[in-house]
Protein backbone atom coordinates (compact mmCIF):
# COMPACT_ATOMS: atom_id res chain seq x y z
CA UNK A 1 0.00 0.00 0.00
CA UNK A 2 1.72 3.57 -1.42
CA UNK A 3 0.66 6.08 0.99
CA UNK A 4 0.42 9.78 0.40
CA UNK A 5 1.26 11.74 3.35
CA UNK A 6 -0.45 15.70 3.28
CA UNK A 7 0.85 18.44 5.85
CA UNK A 8 -0.29 21.61 6.58
CA UNK A 9 3.10 22.74 8.52
CA UNK A 10 1.28 26.10 10.25
CA UNK A 11 -1.81 23.71 11.38
CA UNK A 12 1.14 20.87 12.92
CA UNK A 13 3.19 23.70 14.05
CA UNK A 14 0.52 25.47 16.18
CA UNK A 15 -1.32 22.68 17.25
CA UNK A 16 2.19 21.62 18.84
CA UNK A 17 3.02 23.95 20.68
CA UNK A 18 -0.10 23.81 22.15
CA UNK A 19 0.23 20.88 23.08
CA UNK A 20 3.81 21.11 23.91
CA UNK A 21 4.12 24.48 24.92
CA UNK A 22 5.50 27.56 23.62
CA UNK A 23 9.01 27.55 25.05
CA UNK A 24 9.27 24.06 25.61
CA UNK A 25 12.13 22.10 23.96
CA UNK A 26 12.02 18.72 22.38
CA UNK A 27 9.51 18.63 20.36
CA UNK A 28 10.45 21.46 16.88
CA UNK A 29 13.03 19.59 15.48
CA UNK A 30 10.62 16.73 14.24
CA UNK A 31 10.73 13.74 12.07
CA UNK A 32 8.07 13.97 10.03
CA UNK A 33 8.45 10.49 8.03
CA UNK A 34 9.00 8.58 11.41
CA UNK A 35 6.10 9.93 13.22
CA UNK A 36 3.67 9.18 10.63
CA UNK A 37 4.93 5.42 10.13
CA UNK A 38 4.53 4.64 13.54
CA UNK A 39 1.19 6.34 13.68
CA UNK A 40 0.10 4.63 10.39
CA UNK A 41 0.83 1.29 12.64
CA UNK A 42 -0.35 2.03 15.60
CA UNK A 43 -3.39 3.49 14.98
CA UNK A 44 -5.03 2.24 11.63
CA UNK A 45 -5.67 -1.33 10.10
CA UNK A 46 -3.41 -0.87 7.10
CA UNK A 47 -1.09 -3.32 6.10
CA UNK A 48 2.12 -3.24 3.64
CA UNK A 49 2.65 0.15 3.88
CA UNK A 50 5.06 2.21 2.01
CA UNK A 51 5.41 6.11 2.55
CA UNK A 52 5.40 7.04 -1.17
CA UNK A 53 5.78 10.86 -0.73
CA UNK A 54 5.80 13.29 2.74
CA UNK A 55 4.47 16.54 1.37
CA UNK A 56 4.87 19.24 4.04
CA UNK A 57 3.18 22.38 2.63
CA UNK A 58 4.11 25.53 4.71
CA UNK A 59 5.45 29.43 4.36
CA UNK A 60 8.86 31.16 4.29
CA UNK A 61 8.66 33.14 7.42
CA UNK A 62 9.47 37.06 6.82
CA UNK A 63 12.87 37.83 7.82
CA UNK A 64 12.45 41.47 8.56
CA UNK A 65 9.90 41.33 11.20
CA UNK A 66 11.47 37.70 12.53
CA UNK A 67 15.11 36.80 11.61
CA UNK A 68 15.61 34.46 14.51
CA UNK A 69 12.66 32.36 13.01
CA UNK A 70 13.29 32.62 9.30
CA UNK A 71 16.94 31.04 10.79
CA UNK A 72 15.60 28.36 12.44
CA UNK A 73 13.01 27.33 10.16
CA UNK A 74 15.20 27.58 6.85
CA UNK A 75 17.67 25.10 9.05
CA UNK A 76 14.73 22.74 9.62
CA UNK A 77 13.19 23.23 5.99
CA UNK A 78 16.97 21.90 4.51
CA UNK A 79 16.91 19.23 7.65
CA UNK A 80 13.81 17.85 6.31
CA UNK A 81 15.18 17.71 2.75
CA UNK A 82 18.48 16.20 4.01
CA UNK A 83 16.63 13.82 5.66
CA UNK A 84 14.26 12.62 2.97
CA UNK A 85 11.66 13.22 6.45
CA UNK A 86 9.88 15.41 4.06
CA UNK A 87 10.07 14.16 -0.06
CA UNK A 88 8.52 17.48 -1.45
CA UNK A 89 8.08 21.10 0.14
CA UNK A 90 5.63 23.27 -1.05
CA UNK A 91 5.38 26.87 -0.61
CA UNK A 92 2.28 29.36 0.41
CA UNK A 93 2.70 32.58 0.80
CA UNK A 94 3.56 34.85 4.38
CA UNK A 95 1.69 38.05 4.29
CA UNK A 96 1.61 41.04 6.64
CA UNK A 97 -1.15 43.73 6.54
CA UNK A 98 -3.03 46.51 8.35
CA UNK A 99 -6.78 45.54 9.20
CA UNK A 100 -9.45 47.21 10.73
CA UNK A 101 -11.88 45.45 12.81
CA UNK A 102 -14.12 45.91 16.16
CA UNK A 103 -12.50 45.59 19.62
CA UNK A 104 -13.81 42.49 21.25
CA UNK A 105 -13.20 40.38 23.93
CA UNK A 106 -13.64 36.78 24.44
CA UNK A 107 -16.88 35.23 25.04
CA UNK A 108 -17.09 31.85 27.94
CA UNK A 109 -17.33 29.63 24.57
CA UNK A 110 -14.13 31.28 22.38
CA UNK A 111 -16.68 33.20 20.17
CA UNK A 112 -15.90 37.51 20.53
CA UNK A 113 -18.57 39.61 22.13
CA UNK A 114 -18.02 43.37 21.04
CA UNK A 115 -16.88 46.09 23.64
CA UNK A 116 -19.29 48.91 23.73
CA UNK A 117 -18.92 52.39 24.97
CA UNK A 118 -20.13 52.44 28.52
CA UNK A 119 -18.73 53.80 31.59
CA UNK A 120 -15.84 53.88 33.02
CA UNK A 121 -14.42 54.26 29.26
CA UNK A 122 -17.37 56.15 27.55
CA UNK A 123 -17.43 57.72 23.52
CA UNK A 124 -18.80 61.67 23.94
CA UNK A 125 -19.84 63.19 20.41
CA UNK A 126 -19.25 66.56 19.69
CA UNK A 127 -21.81 68.54 22.31
CA UNK A 128 -20.06 66.28 24.96
CA UNK A 129 -22.74 64.16 24.87
CA UNK A 130 -22.35 60.70 26.17
CA UNK A 131 -22.77 58.28 23.22
CA UNK A 132 -23.61 54.88 24.81
CA UNK A 133 -23.64 51.23 23.18
CA UNK A 134 -20.81 52.73 20.14
CA UNK A 135 -18.48 50.45 18.86
CA UNK A 136 -15.30 50.46 19.18
CA UNK A 137 -12.77 50.23 15.91
CA UNK A 138 -9.48 49.17 16.27
CA UNK A 139 -6.77 49.14 13.36
CA UNK A 140 -4.10 46.08 14.20
CA UNK A 141 -1.24 45.06 11.85
CA UNK A 142 -2.25 41.11 11.05
CA UNK A 143 0.37 38.42 10.09
CA UNK A 144 -1.21 35.11 8.29
CA UNK A 145 -0.19 32.07 5.98
CA UNK A 146 -1.78 32.04 2.81
CA UNK A 147 -1.66 28.47 0.55
CA UNK A 148 -0.91 25.84 2.88
CA UNK A 149 -4.24 24.14 2.81
CA UNK A 150 -4.90 24.96 -0.92
CA UNK A 151 -1.59 23.46 -1.42
CA UNK A 152 -2.67 20.14 1.03
CA UNK A 153 -5.81 19.86 -1.36
CA UNK A 154 -4.18 19.68 -4.72
CA UNK A 155 -1.19 17.35 -3.32
CA UNK A 156 -3.81 15.31 -2.33
CA UNK A 157 -6.29 15.75 -5.18
CA UNK A 158 -3.15 15.01 -7.84
CA UNK A 159 -1.75 12.03 -6.47
CA UNK A 160 -5.46 10.18 -5.37
CA UNK A 161 -6.62 10.97 -9.08
CA UNK A 162 -3.43 10.12 -10.47
CA UNK A 163 -3.23 6.56 -9.10
CA UNK A 164 0.26 7.73 -7.46
CA UNK A 165 -0.76 6.93 -4.23
CA UNK A 166 -3.21 3.90 -2.80
CA UNK A 167 -3.97 5.75 0.50
CA UNK A 168 -3.87 9.01 2.27
CA UNK A 169 -2.77 10.83 5.38
CA UNK A 170 -3.95 14.31 5.98
CA UNK A 171 -2.31 16.28 9.09
CA UNK A 172 -4.73 18.96 9.67
CA UNK A 173 -7.88 20.65 11.49
CA UNK A 174 -8.47 22.82 8.93
CA UNK A 175 -12.23 23.05 7.53
CA UNK A 176 -11.71 24.12 5.10
CA UNK A 177 -10.11 21.23 3.64
CA UNK A 178 -13.58 18.96 3.85
CA UNK A 179 -14.50 18.61 0.29
CA UNK A 180 -11.00 17.30 -1.29
CA UNK A 181 -10.64 15.01 1.97
CA UNK A 182 -14.25 13.99 0.93
CA UNK A 183 -13.87 13.37 -2.59
CA UNK A 184 -10.41 11.23 -1.78
CA UNK A 185 -12.41 8.95 0.68
CA UNK A 186 -14.16 8.15 -2.08
CA UNK A 187 -11.40 6.53 -3.96
CA UNK A 188 -8.57 5.93 -1.35
CA UNK A 189 -8.36 4.97 2.43
CA UNK A 190 -7.73 8.62 4.18
CA UNK A 191 -6.19 8.76 7.81
CA UNK A 192 -6.99 11.89 9.46
CA UNK A 193 -4.32 13.56 11.96
CA UNK A 194 -6.19 16.85 14.06
CA UNK A 195 -3.15 18.11 15.39
CA UNK A 196 -4.21 20.75 17.61
CA UNK A 197 -5.42 20.94 21.26
CA UNK A 198 -9.23 21.62 19.86
CA UNK A 199 -11.77 19.19 18.95
CA UNK A 200 -11.76 17.74 15.39
CA UNK A 201 -13.76 20.38 13.12
CA UNK A 202 -17.53 18.74 12.37
CA UNK A 203 -16.73 18.98 8.70
CA UNK A 204 -13.80 16.88 8.82
CA UNK A 205 -16.00 13.93 10.58
CA UNK A 206 -16.93 10.84 8.35
CA UNK A 207 -17.69 7.25 8.38
CA UNK A 208 -14.92 4.74 8.49
CA UNK A 209 -16.63 2.48 5.87
CA UNK A 210 -17.67 5.47 3.55
CA UNK A 211 -16.50 5.19 -0.01
CA UNK A 212 -14.09 3.07 -0.47
CA UNK A 213 -13.61 2.42 3.28
CA UNK A 214 -10.86 1.22 5.82
CA UNK A 215 -10.56 5.50 7.14
CA UNK A 216 -9.19 6.24 10.43
CA UNK A 217 -9.46 9.79 12.78
CA UNK A 218 -6.71 10.44 15.61
CA UNK A 219 -5.62 13.05 17.63
CA UNK A 220 -1.73 13.93 17.54
CA UNK A 221 -0.36 13.65 21.44
CA UNK A 222 2.75 14.79 22.83
CA UNK A 223 4.60 11.44 22.82
CA UNK A 224 4.23 11.42 18.62
CA UNK A 225 6.86 14.89 18.66
CA UNK A 226 9.28 13.43 21.33
CA UNK A 227 9.66 10.20 20.84
CA UNK A 228 10.07 11.12 16.84
CA UNK A 229 13.13 13.89 16.34
CA UNK A 230 15.38 14.21 13.59
CA UNK A 231 19.59 13.37 14.66
CA UNK A 232 20.70 16.61 16.27
CA UNK A 233 23.22 16.58 13.31
CA UNK A 234 21.92 16.36 9.78
CA UNK A 235 25.41 17.28 8.35
CA UNK A 236 28.34 19.29 9.28
CA UNK A 237 26.01 22.71 8.37
CA UNK A 238 22.87 21.39 9.26
CA UNK A 239 21.99 21.21 13.04
CA UNK A 240 19.51 21.93 15.49
CA UNK A 241 18.89 25.02 16.71
CA UNK A 242 19.86 25.31 20.73
CA UNK A 243 16.77 26.18 22.45
CA UNK A 244 14.68 23.16 20.19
Amino acid sequence: MRVGVYIDGYNLYYGARGICGRSTPGWRWLDLRTMVEDMIAVRSKWGGVVIENVTYCTARISGTSNPEGQREQDVYLRALAHTNSATQISYGTYVARVTTAPLARKGPNGKPILVKSDWPIMIQDSSVQDVPGATFMASVARREEKGSDVNVASHLLIDVLTGAVDAAVVISNDSDLAFPINFARQRVPVGLVNPTTGVRAGKLAGDPAEGVGNHWWTRLESADLYEHQLPAIVSPRIRKPALW
